[in-house]
């Protein structure tokens, strides 16, 4: 008689487990679901990837009308263009990084309900679509940003720029974090759903994208740097223009942030992804 394998299916006993051999063993649907998700960003469109580049530049000309020429809001001696683009291009990868994780489990419910593979593989193939891109629209900065190097003496990079790789991982963590929270809240208050796009929106303003953190009376700057994405995004402008602040306490209170977060949101994710087929 040939041998019957039986395979016993069981669920996690503890809530902080990521079994990164597991995820490793599925490594090909990871690519597989990043290859999917950036077709699909400009699948049955005219302009294709070009939209990579026009969606930055359409939001950078708004800026520069609604808060350069109506509201003159200065920009801390950087080119308008070179200091909004550069809050954009960060920003843009936070904030779509945390919508499109925030519904993880009531959009992927099917797939969910139907076949095993560890959960988290959703929201990493986010992070790291979005990653792509992250990239194509920084091309289109570091463009901008040669023009001005050239032509505008008071843009002068600096060493900071080396620790450009870790302000993008903090970003990543912190909006994986934020979305693994999220989406396991999900399962239970829809609302939320309707809510986050409100929510992120009100969140850019209370990060120095359209403004620098100088213009911010000191009284108030504390709320300001109490949001971890608002260091990320002054060192960021900082790097490349030499112009702005740079607080190395900031970027490790952001990192700090940003680990806590994460395994906070692994916990919950883990938790309720045992359950969560009895709510959604």
């Amino acid at each position: 008689m040939s041998e019957v394998s039986i395979s016993t299916i069981t669920p996690r006993k503890r809530i902080f487990e990521l079994k990164i051999s597991e995820i490793w063993q599925y490594r090909d649907l990871l690519v597989l679901l990043i290859r999917r998700d950036i077709k699909i960003s400009y699948k049955q469109t005219i302009l294709g990837p070009l939209w990579f580049f026009i969606q930055p530049l359409l939001t950078t000309v708004m800026f520069l009308l609604v808060f350069g020429r109506i509201a003159r809001i200065p920009t801390g001696g950087t080119p308008p263009v070179l200091f909004y683009l550069g809050g954009i291009t960060v920003w843009n990868y936070f904030s779509e990084c945390l919508k499109l994780t925030s519904d993880t489990f009531v959009k992927n419910s099917a797939i969910f309900g139907k076949v095993y593979f560890p959960r988290i593989i959703m929201p990493l193939s986010i992070v790291s679509s979005n990653l792509v891109k992250f990239f194509i629209q920084f091309g289109l900065f570091l463009g901008v940003f040669f023009y001005y190097y050239f032509t505008d003496k008071n843009v002068i990079p600096n060493t900071t720029l080396l620790f450009l790789p870790v302000y993008i991982i903090i970003l990543a963590v912190l909006a994986l974090g934020f979305g693994l929270i999220i989406s396991a809240m999900t399962t239970k208050y829809r609302d939320l759903t309707f809510l986050i796009q409100f929510g992120i929106q009100l969140w850019m303003y209370a990060t120095p994208v359209i403004y620098p953190i100088s213009q911010i009376p000191e009284k108030y700057r504390w709320a300001i740097m109490a949001n971890p994405v608002s260091s990320i995004v002054e060192a960021f402008k900082y790097g490349f223009t030499g112009l702005g602040s740079f607080s190395s306490e900031g970027i490790f209170y952001s990192g700090g942030f940003a680990i806590v977060l994460f395994f906070i949101g692994v916990a919950i994710f883990n938790r309720t992804e045992k359950t969560f087929m009895d709510t959604v």
